[in-house]
């Protein structure tokens, strides 16, 4: 018998000015980052700021390598950096900006970078919630990140690393 199931995204479309202001701060480090970003190759400059539950932000930037494509996403490179410095952090929102994309649509994680998110959520068995943004256009928000991948990869696909697994 075959069966058909349907993944929704819900996602809400604001304009920057009618953030919050922590969220619009957010928004504008994630800018920030952007313009510090090493992008030589594909000239595709992505930053992204993330605020932890006790108030501290990380910002972040892809870096490329001449190796391409063996450098990290913005996205990325803000989460680690806030996991290596503090690995029971718990990460409330995060922002993210491309300032060359279209001003009428923000860009989304790349599957890796989903990935990794929806991974952060696990770790801290709590949701991430996401800004995406083109300055001067739409902030796009998601509750959770765990919404942009539909039948994610996990570890109780892997042996012995079920949720019954210590």
């Amino acid at each position: 018998m075959t069966q058909t199931h349907r993944a929704i995204l819900e996602f809400h479309a604001h304009d920057a000015e009618d953030l919050v202001a922590s969220d619009r701060d957010l928004v504008a480090q994630a800018v920030a980052a952007a313009g510090r970003a090493y992008a030589p190759y594909s000239r595709f400059q992505v930053g992204a700021a993330l605020r932890l539950a006790d108030g501290r932000v990380v910002s972040g930037n892809n870096q490329e390598n001449a190796s391409f494509p063996a450098g990290i996403c913005a996205e990325r490179t803000a989460l680690h950096a806030a996991m290596a410095s503090d690995p029971k952090g718990r990460v409330e929102v995060m922002a993210i900006a491309v300032p060359s994309g279209d001003p009428g649509r923000p860009v989304t994680p790349c599957g890796i970078c989903r990935q990794a998110l929806v991974e952060q959520e696990h770790r801290q068995g709590g949701a991430v919630r996401l800004l995406m943004t083109v300055p001067g256009g739409p902030v796009w928000e998601v509750k959770r990140c765990r919404d942009l991948l539909p039948l994610s990869f996990d570890a109780s696909f892997l042996p012995g690393q079920g949720p019954e697994a210590p």
